[in-house]
């Protein structure tokens, strides 16, 4: 099997570099044929995807974060190969690799790159950019913009926790107006999610699912110190998608307005600012997923529909 593995070595700690190296050698016992390209910088993944030919392999595998995850697959929606995606989960939270049931195990890992079936997962568009995850705007997405990579590469985790907790007493807590399918809304903080995880292993939309083509807005409706506090530990214990204040409305087509150059995060990254439009696309693309992630997205795929992965570079006109 022929393998384009890009990886970045800022993502995560010392352990992901070792995790890296043992998936790594799993690879090439097993024989397969490796290109591996190290990124120096922000957008290196992106670039490199639109610039090489790569159809020439049988798999594009992104070691990183949901960062390095999203450049990727903006990289492979603006070139012009359908090349299955595989990850090697390296980074802070790795919320892919949670909604996957992919396991931070290097032998597992391995053996779903070389062995793993490749799905069809709808995808998001916030204005010209592609989301695999989720898009938002309010609490979380300053907590986000409040995070340098240094800080994330030294203090993983902690870097989020720190952040919050400065955001919490320094946020001003404006209004959001958000739009979904012509229905308005009028909220604190806004979460356009194509998964069911969030920060890592927490739930947040329960039915959302990465190959169902629709989108899960979450509203949280209440403003404030407290309230945020309520979120912050209703996520925590499992609770944030039964507490009241909190609502979830499904959509295709999304407008979010609050105060200008607002910012978003796109997949755990600062990526955009607002206004913003966000929309479900058709297209998908493929992902090698585990065993178990595979037969539960053959059930969901029949019951949503969903159609066969296309090129996606023709999804910009979808």
């Amino acid at each position: 099997m022929r393998l384009l593995v890009i990886y970045n070595p800022v993502s995560g700690r010392g352990r992901s570099r070792r995790l890296f190296e043992k998936v790594i050698d799993h690879l090439e016992a097993w024989g397969c044929h490796l290109r591996v390209i190290e990124t120096a910088a922000a957008g290196d993944a992106e670039m490199w995807l639109r610039r090489l030919h790569v159809r020439s392999y049988d798999r594009v595998v992104i070691a990183g974060g949901d960062g390095t995850i999203n450049e990727a697959v903006n990289g492979l929606a603006d070139g012009d190969a359908d090349c299955p995606l595989a990850i090697i989960p390296t980074g802070t939270a790795n919320v892919l690799a949670c909604e996957m049931g992919l396991p931070i195990s290097a032998d597992v890992i391995a053996r779903t790159i070389v062995r793993g079936k490749a799905v069809p997962v709808a995808l998001g568009m916030a204005e010209s950019r592609y989301f695999i995850l989720m898009a938002g705007a309010g609490f979380d997405a300053h907590v986000v913009a409040g995070v340098s990579a240094s800080q994330k590469a030294r203090l993983g985790k902690f870097a989020y926790v720190f952040s919050s907790m400065r955001n919490f007493f320094r946020y001003g807590f404006p209004a959001y107006h958000v739009t979904i399918d012509e229905r308005s809304y009028e909220v604190a903080s806004v979460i356009v999610t194509n998964a069911c995880h969030y920060a890592g292993p927490y739930v947040i939309a329960p039915t959302a699912r990465l190959q169902a083509a629709k989108l899960h807005v979450c509203l949280f409706e209440k403003s404030g110190r407290l309230a945020a506090f309520r979120y912050g530990l209703g996520l925590l214990l499992g609770r944030l998608p039964r507490m009241s204040g909190f609502t979830i409305v499904e959509g295709k087509r999304i407008h979010i307005e609050g105060p200008p150059l607002d910012p978003v995060q796109i997949d755990g990254d600062l990526s955009a600012l607002l206004p913003l439009d966000i929309r479900m696309l058709n297209e998908a693309i493929d992902l090698v997923v585990p065993d178990g992630y595979a037969a539960l997205s053959e059930v969901s795929a029949v019951s949503e529909q969903l159609p066969p992965a296309e090129r996606l570079r023709n999804s910009a006109t979808a």
